[in-house]
């Protein structure tokens, strides 16, 4: 299918990027489990290993089911290209490594994923990359922070797991006027949510595990390229914007124009780190992603529903949920996710850490584990778990304090799951 801009979403989440098998008919799209393709003759071999012609060469840089995974996550966020690999670390990573050079840096918000603190502010470390964290309710603090070395800013469109809406046009402006690309992680809002393209940032990415496959049963990442950004402007962007002795002094950005981030990621970054999504993960987020609209609006829906249960329980602090009348993210969350809230959301326990313990320990229906954007409603207490490897204070500002209890809301009978909150709170 050539999907049209505009078709509507649930039309697109079906169709972008597939078509019938052209041999068999099969109208599903097939599981390519191959790891190399035949070439036609030696001088077809020749152009696409010197990029010259698209098609496939082996299944680490390309695959005929990764690729329809691409073109639909693209299109569903009105970009130019994607590139899928094997998780949302691994798109951090890739996409890192195509931006900046060893003794450079970034600005990324506090308020992220604790996994992402520890990748951004540790293991980066070891490839000369300097993470400079700063408030995202707070944007002239990211603007203090920009020197000469900076090549990027990276926030979070909802974040996990306090829910925190970023203003992402600020932070876009900032961005901009720094000449340097904004990065949005747009994992728990998705697509159906928010729209970060059209408020300025020029990348995105996905831990597609999440949301975006549903089902938590498969892994994957998601780099997605809005084809505005232009790195040739500041010389600032050697590895996109200058020739490539890897392929003969290709400029990727004078060859490829508004996806240079995404061939080079794919040609240099995917080639040379490996971390290639699997074929059949890739039909599982396909598959996922389906029925990603239909889902998310029962998502949100119970979201918001328990979040409002919680805020009148008396052994509950508070709850941090943008779509609650009280929220001081309210206004953004309006702008920038129409449709409602994202469903991760965490809530502060009066008794502490014990008793966010007690609590995960207690539930029948909710899941206690790792992940989230599963169609089972999930609970984690992240300072015993996720966020563990972060000092208290680190905590603190990421949202998940000793108190803190993050929650993942499936589509299960919402009545359902406040039992089961109910009842798991009165043994605590």
């Amino acid at each position: 299918m050539t999907t049209k801009n505009d078709y509507g979403f649930e039309t697109i989440a079906i169709h972008a990027g597939a078509a019938p098998d052209p041999v068999t008919g099969a109208r599903a799209t097939p599981i390519y489990q191959t790891t190399s393709y035949v070439f036609e003759d030696v001088d077809q071999a020749a152009s696409l290993f010197n990029l010259q012609t698209f098609g496939n060469i082996y299944s680490r840089l390309t695959n005929p089911t990764v690729s329809v995974l691409e073109e639909r996550v693209a299109t569903l966020e009105g970009g130019a290209a994607a590139l899928a690999v094997a998780s949302g670390h691994a798109a951090q990573m890739v996409l890192m490594f195509a931006l900046l050079e060893p003794g450079e840096n970034f600005i990324a918000s506090t308020k992220l994923y604790g996994g992402s603190i520890t990748q951004f502010g540790v293991t980066f470390q070891k490839m000369g990359w300097t993470c400079k964290f700063a408030d995202p309710d707070r944007p002239e603090d990211f603007k203090a922070r920009i020197d000469e070395k900076t090549k990027a800013i990276f926030i979070e469109s909802s974040s996990n797991p306090g829910g925190v809406i970023t203003d992402i046009e600020a932070f876009a402006k900032i961005a901009h006027d720094a000449g340097i690309p904004l990065i949005v992680d747009n994992t728990c809002a998705t697509p159906w949510g928010c729209r970060p393209f059209e408020w300025g940032a020029d990348l995105i990415t996905h831990s597609a595990t999440k949301y975006l496959g549903g089902h938590g049963n498969s892994v994957g990442g998601v780099i997605v390229e809005s084809g505005e950004f232009d790195y040739a402007a500041s010389g600032r962007f050697p590895s996109v914007a200058a020739p490539c002795p890897a392929y003969h002094g290709l400029n990727f950005y004078e060859t490829f124009g508004r996806f240079a981030v995404t061939a080079y990621s794919r040609a240099v970054g995917l080639r040379d780190l490996g971390p290639a999504l699997s074929p059949f993960n890739a039909f599982m987020l396909l598959t996922g992603i389906e029925t990603l609209p239909l889902r998310m609006e029962r998502h949100v829906a119970n979201a918001l529903k328990v979040a409002q249960w919680l805020k009148g329980h008396d052994k509950v602090s508070w709850v941090s949920h943008p779509g609650l009348p009280d929220s001081k993210y309210r206004e953004l969350q309006e702008k920038y996710l129409p449709r409602g809230a994202a469903p991760l959301f965490t809530f502060g326990l009066k008794d502490g850490y014990e008793a966010g313990i007690r609590l995960v320990e207690a539930v029948n229906i909710f899941s206690h584990l790792a992940n989230i954007g599963d169609t089972r409603s999930l609970i984690l207490h992240p300072s015993s778990t996720t966020h563990r490897q972060l000092t208290e204070e680190q905590q603190n500002a990421a949202g998940a304090g000793p108190d803190v209890v993050r929650i993942s809301i499936g589509i299960e009978t919402v009545e359902d799951l406040i039992a089961d909150l109910d009842q798991a709170l009165s043994q605590v």
